[in-house]
């Protein structure tokens, strides 16, 4: 699937030379950051980066713009809808216990990094009611079948959670090399029962017009748009896993995790392996693409005309936003900041501008801070407020948090008015 989907990129950079999975990969997803690579030759497998890396690219996929994504998406989390299970799919062509994560294209990206990383990865599981939860989750390969695994205290960390505390493992399977409408689908915080496997067949229903096909895999549902496959269980041990570079480009610390023990593989004939690089375009894109929706929503609570949300690219799609407004009343700037740090949490600095500024123009936001912004009067703080653990200024998570109200005055509205011809 991901070969089918690399060869209709026409920007599509290939690497046809051995490329090592250690350090020298990432030299080039550096080098080409917005740039879908395919690496023909790594330790004899095939691998792929930057896949995802900017916001037209899984727009165009997705058969909508970049305006509308967020929409798109918002409708699929709001809305999601049953997948349908199929009697075969491709990665069943090959399956071994015979195998070593060793000997996979698993990168080590920097050098500061605890191990190889399994960054792509999306971890499903199925509690004992029948709730199907997928959730990307970072691994740390330790050696031929085992890793340490990020887990934060959300949906999956519950699962193991309980069979944690009776001595038991959680029985999963791993996912690498999926299109992008099962990625977002992924990425999305949503209400435990809420499958994310639903949302990424609401997703392919809107894009492709039908609904995520799934393989019952010894029990639990697998895509079977999925390049490799693993069967594994989350044991209560506890290792030590990083450190590890996350989204703001920064090294995590390390912690103790808990161990994953490998037992099967599973891979399509001339698998592609995914591999995400940390803090790059696409690592940005996957995080920030489905929070969008919750600031959209939590600001149009708050302010009736809201034409679009933006996560910044300068704000690892995590930190900062921009959000694009018409006021109807004075005040309306304000109470968007305030309802933007509301739908994320994590958000550290917000922009809000009228719906004549082109929120994904650098260059046109900044304009709007230059001509409709005074400190004294359009800057709110909120300080000591919960922030990002991701964020590295940040004490123990706690941030100030800061608005700017680049919206023009409503009783002056003229004055700001940009030449046109």
């Amino acid at each position: 699937m991901l070969r089918e989907i690399l060869q209709i990129f026409k920007e599509l950079i290939v690497i046809k030379e051995p490329v090592k999975k250690e350090l020298e990969l990432t030299k080039y997803l550096l080098k080409y950051r917005d740039r879908p690579v395919l690496f023909e030759n790594v330790d004899g497998w095939k691998v792929a980066g930057n896949i995802w890396s900017t916001r037209d690219r899984i727009a165009r996929f997705l058969n909508t713009d970049r305006v509308k994504l967020l929409h798109l998406i918002a409708e699929a989390m709001e809305d999601p809808s049953p997948y349908k299970t199929v009697e075969s799919a491709s990665f069943m062509e090959n399956s071994t216990r015979d195998f070593s994560l060793l000997e996979l294209p698993v990168p080590k990206y920097y050098p500061k990094d605890g191990g190889p990383y399994f960054t792509s990865a999306m971890v499903i599981a199925k509690d004992e009611n029948g709730f199907v939860n997928m959730s990307f989750h970072r691994m740390m390969v330790r050696d031929d079948k085992t890793a340490a695994i990020r887990l934060v205290p959300r949906h999956l960390y519950a699962m193991w959670k309980e069979k944690a505390d009776k001595g038991e493992e959680l029985d999963v399977r791993i996912v690498v090399g999926n299109p992008i409408h099962l990625l977002l689908a992924g990425a999305t915080s949503t209400a435990y029962g809420v499958s994310e496997l639903e949302i990424a067949s609401k997703l392919s229903e809107l894009s492709f017009g039908k609904p995520l096909e799934v393989l019952e895999l010894n029990g639990i549902p697998v895509p079977v748009e999925s390049e490799f496959v693993f069967e594994a269980k989350i044991t209560p041990e506890l290792v030590e896993e990083g450190p590890f570079v996350d989204i703001t480009g920064t090294y995590d610390r390390v912690r103790k995790q808990p161990l994953v023990v490998f037992e099967r593989l599973y891979h399509v004939d001339e698998p592609v392996f995914h591999a995400l690089l940390p803090g790059g375009y696409e690592h940005f894109m996957l995080m920030g693409l489905p929070k969008e929706p919750q600031i959209y929503a939590s600001v149009k609570r708050v302010v009736p005309k809201v034409h679009g949300v933006r996560l910044t690219e300068g704000g690892a799609m995590w930190l900062h936003a921009v959000v694009s407004i018409t006021k109807q009343h004075e005040g309306d700037g304000k109470n968007a900041i305030l309802a933007a740090f509301a739908g994320h949490p994590s958000l550290k600095h917000v922009v809000v501008v009228d719906e004549d500024i082109n929120i994904y123009d650098d260059r046109e936001i900044e304009w709007a801070i230059a001509t409709r912004f005074q400190a004294d009067r359009d800057l709110v703080i909120v300080p000591n407020a919960r922030g990002s653990s991701l964020d590295p200024s940040a004490q123990k998570s706690l941030t100030a948090k800061w608005g700017i109200d680049a919206t023009k005055p409503l009783d002056r509205k003229e004055e700001f008015e940009r030449a046109k011809l």
